[in-house]
């Protein structure tokens, strides 16, 4: 099957060990992540051919990062290594009311150095059939914007299929240019469009009656919300909309929604107790639409296999999704007792 290639910043990713505090640790757990790396490793998982592009320095700890990108069989060798350092997140795993917090060292990181004609996109896009970016990317800096733009520009002209997960970081846009200016413009090119239920507002200006930060939703709303994506952005065929209840930082409801213009659906609910890691959840999500939609599957088959990928991501450690297409499978035929498999 034809290649899908993500696009963004990879970081080395330092998490206080269990539920401790920033100021209760002394140590920290070292990984790696990052919303399209997340996305790469899911569909090389689930058996599809996925390269992932980003801008690194030349150090150990980048080396260190690549070969684990490598170990998933995720092609890296467009790979750009230009001045600069690599960017760092700090999680704080939240708890029952107690939110999760991110901290992020990124500044003067190398891709966010990078501008565009650093990297030959028509090189890398050379016999791959799907573009998959975020918001985060064009968030990073002005110069990781123009790149964005310049990478979702020639996957269209390229008669690429162009994926956006809209992902608003409200701590990263603060170089002085309009986030719904710089997402309107990309979202342009995009034909399959993700969110949660603030993305689109955050990110697009596209407003709907919702207190989004209730814990509650009204999936009629979202219906509305899709409708009017897809009617400002011609070029869009699909809009998926996660729907997250936040009950605690333990317990969430997990379900999605999915408009192609035509029809809409509304996935099944998961009610996620005990959760271990919601950190790359969205991206699991992202991964698995992809992944369904490039085997044919369409509106609520597509959404079910992209809702469970992402349930079970709940349950691991870490921002990459180490799981299967039969586990995912599993779940969506009601398998999630969690009986011990002999």
């Amino acid at each position: 099957m034809s290649k899908v290639v993500t696009f963004g910043e990879i970081m080395l990713r330092l998490k206080s060990p269990d539920r401790e505090r920033f100021l209760q640790t002394n140590i920290f757990e070292a990984t790696f992540g990052g919303g399209e790396a997340n996305v790469a490793v899911s569909l090389s998982n689930f058996g599809m051919d996925a390269k992932f592009v980003t801008v690194l320095p030349d150090n150990q700890i980048a080396d260190a990062c690549v070969r684990e990108l490598r170990g998933f069989g995720v092609d890296t060798s467009d790979i750009v290594y230009k001045n600069g350092r690599m960017g760092i997140y700090y999680l704080e795993a939240g708890s029952v009311q107690r939110a999760s917090t991110v901290i992020y060292d990124r500044e003067n990181s190398a891709i966010s150095l990078a501008k565009p004609g650093d990297i030959d996109w028509k090189k890398v896009f050379d016999g791959a059939t799907w573009f998959h970016i975020t918001g985060i990317s064009p968030a990073i800096s002005d110069s990781a914007r123009e790149l964005s733009l310049e990478a979702v520009k020639t996957a269209s002209e390229m008669g690429l299929t162009v994926s956006c997960d809209f992902n608003y970081r409200k701590k990263l846009w603060n170089y002085g240019k309009s986030t719904i200016d710089v997402m309107t413009e990309l979202v342009k090119y995009v034909n399959v469009g993700i969110a949660n239920e603030e993305d689109c507002q955050k990110a697009l200006g596209i407003t709907i009656d919702a207190d989004v930060h209730s814990g509650e939703l009204d999936v009629d709303k979202y219906r509305l919300l899709s409708d009017k994506v897809l009617k400002q952005f011609p070029d869009m065929k699909i809009m998926a909309i996660t729907l997250r209840e936040s009950k605690s930082a333990d317990h969430n409801g997990w379900s999605a929604c999915i408009n192609d213009g035509k029809s809409f659906h509304v996935s099944k609910y998961y009610d996620m107790t005990d959760i271990v890691d919601r950190v790359g959840g969205g991206d699991s999500f992202a991964g698995g639409l992809i992944y369904a939609l490039k085997h044919d599957e369409k509106g609520e088959p597509a959404l079910e296999f992209a809702v469970a990928a992402s349930c079970l991501k709940h349950t691991i450690m870490g921002d990459f999704n180490r799981v299967s297409v039969s586990e995912v499978k599993n779940l969506m035929k009601g398998d999630g007792s969690g009986r011990v498999q002999r």
